[in-house]
């Protein structure tokens, strides 16, 4: 969403916290198995956001009120926890979560829930007093592509750095 993630502010002033909150998903429960441990166990406390449809698209039976015990569920473990387990089956509770429940995946609630989005991209710039429309990593980027482009056709890896110049041949090697 649009380019937080600056280390300084619009003046080049140093920020003393983070600006790029990751915007990641799976859909139903594949999620649990790929980083739910993270959230629930890890070190660093990550805010997570469900977004769940109370109305399914779909007639699978039984399927959906599974999908929404669940999404529940980890709401409800991440902030309750579990103390009683103890040693590497204790975890803390207390992790922040939001949660937000739309009546049906419509194009409607599919453009609110990214316009929300965005709108948190800009609120967050404009509080930490960073553009977040601009894209200096990007730009470079693309000046250094315009550079490596024609060295794909030669193999021309004269003043490039040791790893771009590895990964050059090794792209070019049959």
């Amino acid at each position: 969403m649009e380019s937080n993630g600056k280390r300084v502010d619009a003046t080049g002033q140093a920020l003393p916290y983070g600006t790029s909150p990751v915007l990641w998903g799976e859909p139903g429960t594949n999620g649990q198995h790929a980083y739910f441990q993270m959230l629930h166990l890890g070190t660093d406390v990550v805010p997570v956001e469900f977004v769940a449809v109370k109305t399914p698209l779909h007639d699978l039976p039984g399927h959906h009120p599974l999908l929404l015990a669940n999404v529940l569920a980890q709401a409800q473990a991440l902030m309750v926890g579990q103390s009683d387990a103890g040693g590497h089956r204790h975890f803390p509770g207390n992790r922040p979560s939001t949660f937000l429940l739309l009546d049906a995946l419509t194009p409607t609630s599919l453009g609110a829930l990214i316009a929300l989005q965005e709108h948190r991209v800009f609120v967050s710039g404009s509080v930490w007093g960073i553009n977040s429309f601009d894209q200096w990593g990007v730009e470079l980027g693309k000046v250094l592509a315009k550079d490596i482009a024609p060295r794909l056709a030669t193999g021309d890896a004269t003043g490039l750095d040791g790893s771009t110049a590895g990964l050059l041949q090794r792209l070019r090697a049959p």
